[in-house]
């Protein structure tokens, strides 16, 4: 349920590495929890974010709930598919649901971040 070779955040976000790039999204869990996702508010490209600040906002029809980026960087795509179907979020969080591509200014901040080991265990003491 929790692709191995991302990394997580506690707040239920995940990155795909791609170099210097990462792919960003909510985790399966997160869009779970939030229900049918109704729309989704994407940065521009272009715009830098400090980590832990929020980007996006993901409206559902139970919450409105912020989307935070757990690294530094500037947004270099947004998925504007999402604009049109924000569904995808539901129907494939990993895949066609991610939400920006971020060129990172500090790949430290990946260190910052759990495993998905450590995520399923994180979700466990949460619950």
């Amino acid at each position: 349920m929790f692709p191995k070779d991302f990394k997580y955040s506690r707040e239920h976000e995940w990155v795909k590495i791609e170099g210097t790039k990462v792919r960003l999204g909510i985790t399966h869990y997160a869009q779970d929890a939030l229900g049918d996702v109704v729309f989704v508010e994407l940065p521009e490209v272009g715009t830098e974010f400090a980590a832990n600040d929020s980007i996006g906002v993901i409206e559902s029809v139970k919450a409105v709930s912020d989307v935070y980026t757990p690294v530094s960087g500037k947004v270099v795509a947004i998925n504007e598919a999402l604009l049109d179907s924000p569904e995808l979020v539901n129907e494939d969080p990993y895949g066609d649901g991610w939400i920006v591509e971020m060129e990172m200014s500090d790949t430290g901040e990946l260190d910052n971040l759990m495993t998905a080991e450590e995520y399923q265990k994180f979700l466990k003491e949460e619950a």
